[in-house]
């Protein structure tokens, strides 16, 4: 293995090695594309100062960009001869080029490495929650707006309430997953700050050349106080993990509700057969397995969320103590991006069984329309509460007269989802 910190004359001790650097070297698979460019914008930075003569950064120009290459086919990879993501970039530089790669590192630090890599993969991740969550709302619109005659119970505390519709669910969910989706993009717009040059977290006694590298790598800004990217760690890390959370929070409720209703109690919805398994000894069953790992997928994201809040209950400066948020901030981004990805196809090819919908709705269901028409007549509303209650005046009524004159703005007979479709296309097309 080799380690880019090692001096002579300090014994190595094989364990102690093995549990500092843990799983680093698979984690930094994630952002070892990520490290070349950044390691490519600090040279070019040096260059721009005068460190790196330039015949020395076209040569590292050329080496990161054969390395990427060779990452990308497989011909390089990234494994247990290397302590981490970073020092397998330099052992290749320095092998290659000599002196210039062993110069790469002036004015930086691991923990900047860290930082700016992990910086842009938020970045990238965040765009793909994004795009998964208007893939979702737009799929939620469309069956909203195809389903506006399909009346559904609405419940309350689990018990018949209301009348509903199935549209109504779906432009619910549609209006969640775009607040997710502007979640997204508003949370990358906060971490897309550039940390590269803040070094071990109080500069260098050099000029670097930050705000070149801020344009170089496409950052929205520079991230201007060294101690406060140390503070940072962790802080971006939980608040993506929160925009992740927000997807699988609902994700998780209408998982949930999809559980349910594919019950043969509520029997509201057919799945996919390849959406369901079979059981392992009773031949009778198919069991919705996907819906409910979807439904615990938010306990991954969450779980993460908790472990690097812990972690980071450090003072100011950098702690080795960091190193494990990586493990949870991989694991819960990728788990809630994968569960997220399975939900358009699921969302567009169930079923509703509208026989069952038809059936569940019972005469109790209209009480409420009548309370609010008996008000609205000029009756005191906690009167007409009371004479609204009487079972023999719910009679002669019907789900599709119900919803129709739901006309309060969002409810069934004014759905509004020409709003939402306006929120929703005004999410830019690069994200």
């Amino acid at each position: 293995m080799s380690l880019l910190w090692q001096k002579g004359g300090v014994e190595v001790d094989a364990r102690i090695q093995a549990f500092l650097a843990g799983d680093d070297v698979l984690l930094d698979r994630e952002f070892f594309l990520h490290d070349i460019e950044a390691s490519r914008a600090h040279a070019r930075g040096l260059a721009a100062i005068g460190i790196l003569p330039q015949d020395e950064f076209d040569g590292i120009d050329r080496e990161l960009t054969a390395l990427a290459n060779a990452y990308g086919d497989g011909t390089f990879v990234l494994d247990a001869r290397y302590e981490d993501g970073h020092s397998a970039i330099e052992d290749v530089l320095t092998e290659r080029l000599g002196d210039a790669g062993r110069r790469i590192h002036t004015g930086r630090s691991r923990n900047d490495q860290v930082l700016v890599a992990t910086r842009l993969w938020l970045r990238s991740k965040m765009d793909e929650l994004a795009a998964r969550c208007v893939e979702i709302a737009s799929v939620a619109l469309a069956r909203a707006d195809a389903e506006r005659d399909i009346a559904m119970p609405g419940y309350t505390h689990l018990q018949r309430a209301v009348v509903s519709s199935t549209a109504h669910w779906w432009a619910g969910f549609a209006e969640a997953f775009i607040d997710n989706a502007q979640r997204a993009t508003q949370t990358r717009d906060w971490l897309d700050a550039n940390p590269l040059g803040t070094a071990a977290g109080y500069g260098v006694n050099l000029p670097l050349a930050r705000d070149a590298t801020t344009s170089d790598l496409g950052f929205a800004r520079l991230q201007v106080n060294p101690a406060y990217a140390q503070l940072s760690r962790g802080k971006f890390e939980i608040a993506a993990l929160e925009a992740i959370g927000s997807a699988t929070m609902d994700l998780r409720r209408m998982a949930w509700d999809l559980s349910l209703f594919t019950t043969a109690e509520f029997g509201f919805v057919a799945l996919p057969a390849r959406y369901t398994t079979g059981s392992s000894i009773m031949p009778n069953k198919r069991n919705p397995d996907v819906v409910e790992l979807l439904r615990a997928s938010h306990a991954v994201v969450s779980a993460a969320r908790a472990e690097i809040d812990q972690v980071v209950a450090l003072p100011s400066g950098y702690h080795r103590d960091l190193q494990f948020t990586k493990g949870p901030l991989v694991r819960g981004v990728g788990h809630g991006l994968r569960a997220l990805a399975l939900l358009p196809d699921l969302m567009a090819s169930l079923e509703w069984k509208r026989e069952a919908l038809a059936a569940a709705l019972d005469p109790s269901m209209y009480a409420t329309d009548l309370a609010i028409e008996l008000a609205r007549d000029g009756m005191p509303f906690r009167q007409a509460y009371r004479e609204a209650a009487d079972p023999a005046r719910w009679a002669a009524r019907d789900p599709a007269t119900s919803l129709a004159a739901r006309i309060s703005p969002g409810g069934a007979g004014d759905l509004r989802l020409e709003t939402l479709r306006a929120r929703l296309d005004a999410f830019p097309a690069r994200r």
